[in-house]
């Protein structure tokens, strides 16, 4: 058993640290522009809608019924929406000296600035949260894969690994712009993508057995509850103010079908009698 966990586990940081690589897309690259900011964000939109609903939620109407199914989802965006009312905005570092004396324009904009990157700050952190959320269950995924052979397990990394890239760029980018820090967009997107092998070690030591399958989707679709709401609350918004309405909205059915697609792949690399 020990040494199936070594294998699942060094599979899971396969897929988990492919995270990694979608933060090296963004820091490699020169700092967005708002408008590309906002279609990065639109396109984490559409990956995020498509995790919460054609995943998550998915998977826990099918399994444990529609109506327990919506309680645990609504449940999730209630809970989330609480908590968000008490977190505070991350404050960032203050940036250069700036002289006294200002136009009052100046002044204003920059205060609109320092804001935005306030919002897209907060954005990047809840949706490294969000992602690790969704990364947890799927190192769990690739235990099971694993335990039935080194082939299933490692296809199911690379698929995973596959749709890891994308949610490294949602992570790294935010980040980035919001505190100009190459190491903090890339420490955020491979801590996000390290609850992979976190789920493998939880369930093949804590509670291999104790999490009741019911318990465990209602979780899942609470899940998708906080995820559905971050989207919608914090995400779409600024997609929307930086890129404009009818571009976001393109972005975000891009990232939904890209999201679905890797999904798709996820699925006809699980063994036919087990679901993620």
């Amino acid at each position: 058993m020990d040494s199936q966990v070594m294998v699942a586990l060094l599979l899971s940081l396969v897929g988990g640290l492919s995270t990694s690589i979608g933060a090296l897309f963004v820091i490699l690259n020169p700092t967005p522009n708002l408008k590309m900011l906002g279609l990065l964000q639109g396109f984490a939109a559409g990956l995020m809608l498509s995790i919460s609903f054609f995943d998550l939620a998915h998977n826990a109407l099918n399994s444990i019924g529609f109506l327990k199914g919506n309680l645990w989802f609504f449940a999730g965006v209630i809970f989330f929406a609480v908590i968000a009312n008490f977190i505070p905005e991350p404050t960032l570092a203050p940036s250069a000296n700036v002289k006294s004396k200002k136009k009052k324009d100046n002044d204003g904009g920059k205060d609109l600035m320092k804001k935005h990157r306030r919002q897209v700050l907060f954005s990047g952190i809840i949706t490294a949260i969000g992602i690790s959320l969704h990364n947890f269950p799927e190192g769990m995924a690739v235990f099971l894969g694993s335990i039935k052979g080194l082939r299933v397990g490692l296809n199911l990394a690379l698929a995973i690994a596959l749709h890891n890239i994308p949610e490294g760029v949602a992570v790294a980018l935010p980040i980035y712009f919001a505190t100009q820090s190459k190491w903090q967009a890339f420490k955020l997107a491979t801590l996000s993508g390290l609850a992979e092998p976190l789920g493998v070690v939880i369930v093949a030591y804590l509670f291999p057995s104790s999490l009741s399958p019911e318990i465990l989707e209602g979780l899942l679709g609470s899940v998708g509850g906080v995820m559905a709401f971050l989207t919608l609350h914090e995400m779409l918004p600024l997609a929307f103010d930086y890129a404009g309405q009818k571009q976001a909205v393109k972005a975000v059915f891009i990232g939904m079908a890209f999201m679905s697609a890797s999904l798709y792949f996820l699925e006809i690399s699980l063994p036919k009698d087990m679901s993620m």
